[in-house]
């Protein structure tokens, strides 16, 4: 086919008629006078056996010259197999993208689409499946650890190394624990962005055999009853604030996760049947714990300090929040009991020990201690099965306390 037909003294001279017209330059490219005196560039190609048109400018912005290489830049995308007019819809859609990215960032947000947009997006999708403060620990971390490296990043740009890279402080660090954990969250929001059609594959799967395995550490917990006798008359006799001081002293009596009885609700408590029953996140059910006479006398006595508000055990802040995961902590300390003594989670191994020695049965005790099966049919079963044994369990437990904090010398 002839090309290269045209002048630019024909363009120029080109008038408008009482229809639009074209000025062939041949195999495909013409210019189309239009009845308004606009001249336009054109291009006319076959590609998969359909016809289409492109435009490739405005006469005499583009010129004859101009748009003869634009015309020879899309004729080779068609023997590349590339459709010129899908190509231009890729670049207008990255136009777009940038410019809203831009708009994005001046707003102090992040990009489309980029590792910290998906990262916020799941956080939301899987804020009702953990407490608040499960929910603020995950973002915290992700922000603090994985945003600085990788956050900017298009999730399909991320490659394993990438992830490596923003793990690899902490393993040198040997938070091996943060590392896993931060870990399994990238990991958890590649599967999100694959679900919605964001990327095909997860490259932090390669690397986990790169973090080193965690050593487990058990909580420091006291096993021996005159010690533990000796570690509940000293909690008997803590000058802490009211508030500290009837949780301290109620942590024995219940030995439910620290963050669970920080976080008790007064609307999760029916002082008359004597229960409480707390949602539990870390295994997702709600627990039912028996509350003994020593536990229903603890509460009563904090009811007409905190029983308007939402927390059994407000912050000393009076900022709405529970007081801080820390507390019970500090108190332990405050008596000389440090970390590799006993620690606040310790309530629950001392319980569990002690109540297997006396016999109690372990199954009764485990439904306690909310070690509930994934399988929530099953999960409902073991509570109502084991619920009257536990209300007798948890009444001669605190009874043992008592006497042990009465006597020096257990027989």
């Amino acid at each position: 086919m002839a090309k290269e037909l045209l002048q630019d003294i024909t363009i120029r001279s080109s008038k408008p008629k009482e229809k639009d017209y074209r000025l062939s330059d041949g195999d495909g490219l013409y210019i189309l006078i239009k009845t308004t005196n606009a001249k336009w560039w054109r291009l006319d190609y076959t590609f998969n056996s359909t016809r289409k048109t492109i435009s490739l400018g405005t006469y005499p912005e583009t010129g004859l010259k101009t748009a003869r290489t634009k015309a020879t830049i899309a004729r080779e995308n068609i023997a590349n197999n590339i459709d010129p007019s899908d190509l231009r819809k890729e670049k207008k859609i990255t136009s777009q993208k940038i410019k809203l990215n831009a708009e994005r960032s001046d707003n102090g947000l992040p990009a489309i689409n980029s590792f910290a947009d998906v990262a916020m997006k799941w956080l939301l999708s899987t804020s009702h499946l953990t407490s608040e403060t499960t929910h603020s620990k995950k973002t915290s971390r992700l922000e603090r650890h994985a945003f600085p490296t990788i956050g900017n990043m298009q999730l399909t740009e991320i490659k394993s190394s990438d992830i490596l890279h923003t793990l690899q402080p902490l393993i040198n660090k040997l938070n091996l624990e943060t590392a896993h954990r931060l870990h399994g969250e990238i990991s958890s929001i590649f599967s999100y962005a694959i679900v919605h059609n964001l990327t095909d594959y997860d490259p932090s799967q390669p690397v986990a055999k790169q973090i080193p395995a965690q050593k487990v550490k058990h909580r420091a917990a006291i096993i021996d009853p005159k010690l533990f006798g000796n570690l509940l008359r000293a909690i008997t006799n803590y000058h802490g604030t009211f508030v500290v001081q009837n949780a301290f002293r109620l942590s024995p009596h219940l030995f439910q996760r620290p963050g669970e009885i920080r976080q008790m609700l007064w609307s999760d408590i029916d002082l008359i049947a004597a229960e409480w029953k707390p949602y539990v996140s870390k295994t997702d059910f709600y627990h039912i714990v028996p509350l003994s006479d020593q536990a229903i006398r603890i509460l009563k006595e904090i009811k007409p300090l905190t029983g308007r508000g939402t927390y059994v055990f407000p912050s000393i802040r009076g900022d709405g929040r529970p007081m801080s995961d820390g507390t019970i902590r500090t108190a332990l300390k405050c008596l000389g009991y440090n970390s590799d003594i006993m620690t606040a989670h310790g309530f629950r191994t001392t319980a569990s020990t002690l109540l297997n020695e006396q016999g109690w049965s372990p199954d009764a005790i485990e439904r306690q201690l909310a070690h509930s099966p994934r399988d929530k049919v099953r999960a409902a079963y073991n509570r109502a099965q084991y619920l009257e044994e536990r209300r007798r369990m948890m009444q001669s437990w605190s009874n043992y306390l008592d006497r042990l904090i009465e006597i020096t010398t257990i027989e």
